[in-house]
């Protein structure tokens, strides 16, 4: 008997994605529960399971666009009273095929991203010693695995996949070239659906402002030792402006509405969402009830997000119903932008770069480490007034950390 391995769905408003990879061959034995495909749609990147134990038969190639509830392969069962009838008798130690992606001392399974970078760059991963938990494999030790083939021409290099730096991603660029196509990924043809539905859609201006980091960077420096060993997390910026924002939608709650029809609706919680840049496109993972949090519970969801988004883990749950959004282009040097409404949200906010320019400070001119701020709202939602408010408010708190501790 024989198992259709049809795409599931994933989410009510998505009807099709692209299989990204198949972690078995064509043939090969997979079993029940076990990860079969990688499917990547519009919004997230998971794994779909194996719905029974047999062989494989692949039916679309890697790399295809399917719909939800398409037949992608079948599972025939046969091979599982094959397997019953070959097994060896009891206590007998049967030896175990070593593939690509496995070793047989390590029985995790490798995240996509890693799964991919392994494939794309024909990396034996039963010969690195992973970092992870319980001995798993990650992105890092692939990088450096990479590395080390790349300075050890010759032998070190495999005849299929010459070394070439790890962070290339891009396609092979045939010799004379001028241009290189290839399709969007789902992702990237959401991300550009929504930039351009936030441009046309929204009355959407920016307002500006500038805040002092030197009392948030105090404070880092003064406790980070003690918090880290208390909590297991860093202080890092996130928290600190998360929790301003909080505040800042507190005291201006038109921030923390949007337009639905004819409606606007005005919410009553804070969960906050967080860009997260990805090798696949911009991501926004939502905190909670940011709200209740604390500053360690916020800096591990920051940083639990982060993980699941860079190794393509992030659920759709993950991705929706934030009612504000917070961009850090400063990662990357940014020092001014204008970020883009992520609707239907009303407001998002842009951090920069950190840089110590001449302040006045009283009398005086003095150096200080500051942030550019740029707040983009929705104009029919939010007056100028509401929103200029709302920015010196983050300033403030920013500047005053204090002020999150006793809400003053």
């Amino acid at each position: 008997m024989s198992i259709e391995v049809k795409i599931p769905a994933v989410g009510e408003s998505i009807t099709s994605g692209v299989l990204s990879a198949w972690h078995k061959q064509n043939g090969e034995f997979v079993k029940d529960g076990e990860p079969l495909f990688a499917l990547e749609t519009d919004k997230i990147s998971t794994d779909v399971p194996a719905p029974g134990s047999g062989t494989v038969s692949i039916q679309v190639e890697a790399g295809q666009e399917v719909k939800i509830g398409q037949v992608v392969g079948t599972i025939d069962e046969k091979a599982v009273a094959a397997e019953v009838r070959t097994a060896p008798p009891s206590g007998a130690v049967q030896p175990q095929p070593v593939s690509l992606e496995t070793s047989p001392a390590k029985n995790e399974t490798l995240s996509p991203a890693v799964r991919r970078l392994a494939e794309e760059e024909k990396v034996p991963v039963r010969e690195i010693s992973g970092t992870g938990k319980h001995g798993q494999v990650t992105k890092a030790d692939i990088v450096e695995y990479l590395e080390a083939r790349a300075s050890q021409p010759g032998p070190a290099a495999t005849p299929e996949a010459p070394a070439r730096p790890p962070t290339s991603q891009k396609p092979a660029v045939e010799p004379g070239s001028r241009s290189t196509r290839r399709k969007l990924t789902p992702l990237r043809k959401k991300i550009a659906a929504q930039l351009v539905m936030a441009q046309q859609n929204a009355a959407m201006l920016t307002t500006f402002n500038e805040c002092d980091m030197s009392a948030v960077m105090a404070l880092r420096a003064k406790y980070q030792e003690n918090f880290q060993k208390r909590h297991g997390a860093k202080i890092g910026f996130m928290s600190f402006f998360i929790k301003a924002v909080v505040d800042a939608l507190q005291a201006v709650p038109a921030i923390n509405a949007r337009i639905d029809g004819d409606d606007l609706v005005q919410n009553h919680y804070y969960d906050v969402g967080v860009a997260v840049g990805t090798e696949r496109g911009l991501v926004v993972p939502v905190i909670r009830d940011a709200d209740k949090k604390g500053f360690a519970e916020l800096e591990k969801d920051v940083a639990l997000y982060a993980a699941k988004a860079r190794d393509g883990k992030l659920q759709l749950d993950d991705l929706t119903g934030g009612v504000f959004t917070i961009t850090n282009g400063g990662i990357y040097g940014s020092l001014l932008s204008t970020p883009i409404l992520n609707p239907p949200q009303s407001g998002i906010l842009g951090m920069h770069k950190i840089q110590n320019r001449p302040v006045a400070v009283g009398e005086k001119i003095e150096i200080r480490p500051m942030m550019y701020l740029a707040l983009s709202y929705d104009h029919r939602v939010v007056d100028g007034r509401e929103a200029v408010t709302f920015l010196v408010r983050v300033k403030e708190c920013i500047e005053d950390p204090a002020r999150l501790l006793l809400q003053g």
